[in-house]
Order: C-alpha cells, then structure tokens, then sequence
C-alpha cells in the first residue's frame, strides 16, 4: 500500500460535491482487478477525510478475510501516521454486516458475535481502521456480508465520512452488495493494463445494484493517456 495523499486532490474534490440523505457522507473504491491501487487511494483518501472530520471517518474494508488495511497501518504505511490503539465494538448496537454460518450445518447461520467486527483508533488521526477478528472463527465457520440498512444508519450518525474499500471484482461481489449504501462509487483502474470494457462492464453493475457512479480514477497513468477516449468511446 502507498501514502497518496498528495496525489488525489482531484478525487477529494469530486467525492466533496456528494450529499447525503442523513449523517455523514460515504464513498465507496472498487476497481475490476486485484492489483489497481484501490486500497491505497482508498485509505489515502480516509486520511484526508479524517483530518478534515469533526466527527471522525471510518475506514471500512470489505475484505474481512485479509484486513489488508488495518496491516498497512500496522506496518505505518503513512508517512506522519500513528499506528492502530484502542479498539471499539462496529456493530453500533444493532445487526452487524456479516453473518457467521454454523460448521457442518449447510444454509443455517448462527447468530453472530457483534464483537467479530472492530474499529480501531489511528494514533494522531479521527480515523478508525475496522478489523475483523478471524482468530475467533472456529474451524469450518463462514462469513458472509449481509445488508443492514440500520447499520449504516448508525455508523452515518457516528462519522462525517464512511470510506469504503471493496475488493477487485474478481475476487468477490462484496462492494456490489453494498453499492446503494455509497453516496458515490469510485471506479479505480490502472489506466495501462485494464480493458474499457472490462471498466463499462464494472460500470454497469454498481448502476445495476443500485449505485451511483461518482467518477473513475486513473491510477499509475502511463505511456496510454488515450485510456480515457477509449473508455468514453
């Protein structure tokens, strides 16, 4: 993960002209392939966020089986930045994201443990890093993201901003599941390698879900600066 903190004055820009209905704003990062920086811009992007927020922004990565974010905090990926402290219960009182199936008992949940899911403080910051806690998952156990409408309610009523990083497409449809929520989707694509099509195909599935396509990032833009006539074309 890098620190782009300098590089994405334009994201925050666009991402500022959202509304929300009620609470705080939250923006959503997803690209089609693993690989396209999305959780760099993601977490930079929070960071920013965080500095501006009376409140406090949450940074929520949807790859609860990685926790890719709050190891890059861990490691001090951020220049300036402390490393994740207290630890606080994200289910806000009410039905958490997720849900946790029973070993040995196919298509039955158990009811899960609201304490699975964490936000942790980031030293210097208003910036909370969520972890989910795979150590408590007994063998055979499976998660799974649920959509709870309270949930996000609630966590809008705590936060000014709600980032969230979605994993690649290709690895899992967890950011479509949860692409309404998004005041705004941002669509991040490493401009040399990732098809338009593969883009528009993206496209159309945040729309499909009920999302709103905030605008596409163009990350490590080389040699083909045409990307984006293709794309439109």
């Amino acid at each position: 993960m890098r620190d782009l903190r300098d590089q994405i004055d334009g994201v925050w820009r666009a991402a500022s002209r959202l509304t929300s209905a009620s609470g705080g704003r939250c923006v959503m990062f997803i690209s089609s392939r693993e690989g396209e920086g999305t959780s760099s811009i993601a977490a930079s992007f929070a960071l920013l966020a965080a500095r501006k927020s009376q409140k406090s922004t949450w940074l929520l990565d949807l790859d609860l089986r990685r926790n890719a974010a709050f190891s890059s905090f861990e490691e001090g990926f951020a220049r300036g930045v402390g490393k994740p402290g207290r630890a606080y219960d994200a289910s806000l009182r009410t039905e958490p994201i997720y849900s946790v199936s029973q070993p040995g008992a196919a298509g039955e949940a158990a009811k899960p443990s609201p304490k699975l899911l964490s936000v942790h403080e980031i030293e210097k910051t208003r910036l909370l890093v969520s972890r989910f806690r795979t150590e408590l998952l007994r063998k055979g156990q499976q998660v799974q993201l649920r959509s709870r409408p309270g949930w996000w309610e609630k966590v809008r009523q705590a936060a000014d901003w709600i980032v969230v990083d979605a994993p690649a497409l290709t690895r899992s449809p967890a950011g479509l599941a949860f692409a309404a929520q998004a005041d705004g989707v941002f669509i991040i694509v490493e401009a040399d390698s990732t098809g338009a099509e593969e883009v528009a195909s993206l496209r159309d599935e945040i729309i499909s879900h009920g999302g709103k396509v905030a605008g596409l990032v163009l990350n490590r833009m080389g040699s083909d600066a045409r990307f984006a006539d293709r794309l439109a074309g």
